[in-house]
């Protein structure tokens, strides 16, 4: 607690007399990033007027948003309760976003939503868990401004227009599910 509170010019008794203690800290500091994250989903997730602006906004500078992308990755990262319960709520988000974009008629209906959402969770997050492959795979330090603008793209194509042409592997999928497992 003292390195923490002097890492940001305060007493330690200070930060005590907020949070209480490192682990109230924490919790502080978990419910600030999952503000940022939501308010960012809700900004931009939305498809409205403001959405090109917001997402211009954040592939502008996304070094503005380093501290919490850092914490975040560790987060997922440190297999701790902490981790689990902010992907666990990032998830819960994600439902919901998507459940009211199907209502919207903005979103697809899914077979099992709370899958797709702990899919796209997943996949939204990986950015941060593999930010050094990524930046390396296209000349690129990390998860940077110029790498968040050349994914920003390409996933949304992704997710609008899909990925194959034909639903012949999704039917042979179910096919085989709908069989059981064979020996």
């Amino acid at each position: 607690m003292r390195a923490i509170a002097e890492d940001v010019g305060v007493s330690a008794a200070l930060v005590i007399h907020h949070f209480g203690s490192k682990d109230g800290l924490r919790r502080a500091c978990d419910e600030y990033i999952l503000g940022e994250i939501t308010a960012q989903g809700d900004e931009i997730g939305g498809g409205g007027p403001g959405t090109s602006a917001a997402i211009a906004r954040w592939l502008g500078d996304i070094d503005l948003h380093r501290p919490w992308l850092d914490y975040f990755s560790r987060l997922l990262t440190d297999g701790t309760e902490l981790g689990d319960r902010l992907f666990d709520e990032i998830v819960a988000y994600t439902e919901k976003m998507f459940a009211d974009g199907v209502a919207a008629g903005s979103i697809r209906e899914s077979s099992d939503p709370h899958m797709r959402a702990v899919v796209l969770t997943a996949y939204g997050l990986s950015s941060l868990v593999f930010e050094r492959q990524i930046g390396r795979a296209i000349g690129e330090d990390g998860l940077n401004t110029t790498t968040g603008q050349r994914i920003a793209i390409p996933a949304l194509e992704l997710f609008t227009h899909g990925l194959y042409t034909s639903d012949a592997l999704l039917r042979a999928a179910e096919e085989a599910l709908a069989k059981g497992p064979q020996q």
